[in-house]
């Protein structure tokens, strides 16, 4: 098995909904914002090589959107799903899996694309299996008021409309998929997301999607306007947070525009930052 970092390219989202009620005079110490209040964030996705199969968790925002839905989020970077993967010598139809961790937009939107003539959206991964879960996708296909902006028709529908869509099962919080890996479900950022645990070189590597978005949310009270449950959050993030640091987990950061990987330690405040470093480096 080898594990790769796939970059997509950087996008900015306001500080203060990123961080709750936690200060701006206390999260710009690690998380600057420019005049807009906006702070970099990273759309990491990850690759897993594994013999016949070729899986890619989560997809980035993708490319289909209207130039003024893009202007909202400030894409930048020279990174892109297709250049990473070309840079590793595999192209998207090589592609055997991609795993959702969830589906707001930043997530699942490079799993859609349109079509030749630019007028039906088709599967931007021709020969994968698209995973999601039976609770989370009712919850983003019938979306709540507060999330409806998050979840996109164009970005979802789709998938199942190509007949290439299976759901993992969640007879437990924390079960074995399919895909070589073990999942979490997490409720408090969004119904039954999926946090990826995966054994590699004698490690256990989380790839921790929007449980833990960067090194900056680490204390418990920073937590994301976003999370529609963010009590449920501080809880779920509490117990992995003290599991991870006991077990020496290796956490892949999808949004931290520095730090690709992390581990954590105790300490007399709670938990944590121990080591910062990239996925090549295990």
């Amino acid at each position: 098995m080898k594990l790769h970092a796939i970059e997509t390219g950087m996008f900015k989202l306001d500080g203060g909904a990123m961080f709750g009620v936690v200060p701006k005079t206390i999260w710009q110490k690690t998380n600057p914002a420019d005049e807009n209040n906006m702070c970099t964030w990273a759309m990491r996705c990850l690759l897993i090589e594994d013999g016949n199969k070729l899986t890619l968790i989560d997809t980035g925002i993708g490319n289909k959107q209207s130039e003024k839905f893009f202007s909202h989020y400030y894409l930048h970077g020279d990174d892109g799903l297709d250049s990473s993967l070309k840079k590793l010598g595999f192209h998207r139809d090589d592609v055997t899996d991609v795993f959702l961790t969830h589906l707001h937009f930043d997530h699942c939107g490079g799993a859609i694309e349109l079509d030749g003539s630019k007028e039906k959206f088709v599967p931007a991964f021709k020969n994968a299996t698209f995973w999601s879960n039976q609770r989370h996708w009712q919850w983003a296909t019938k979306p709540n008021p507060r999330e409806k902006a998050s979840f996109l028709s164009e970005n979802i529908l789709p998938i199942q409309e190509s007949g290439q869509l299976k759901f993992i099962e969640r007879p437990s919080d924390f079960t074995a998929t399919p895909l070589g890996f073990d999942v979490l479900f997490v409720d408090g950022h969004t119904d039954s997301m999926m946090i990826p645990h995966i054994s590699y070189k004698g490690r256990t590597i989380v790839y921790m999607a929007d449980l833990l978005p960067s090194t900056g949310h680490i204390p418990l009270p920073y937590v994301m306007g976003y999370d529609t449950r963010p009590l449920i959050t501080i809880e779920e993030k509490a117990e992995f947070l003290q599991t991870a640091a006991e077990k020496n987990f290796v956490l892949m950061l999808e949004h931290d525009s520095v730090n690709q990987c992390c581990t954590l330690v105790n300490t007399e405040k709670g938990v944590r930052l121990g080591e910062t470093f990239a996925l090549s480096e295990i």
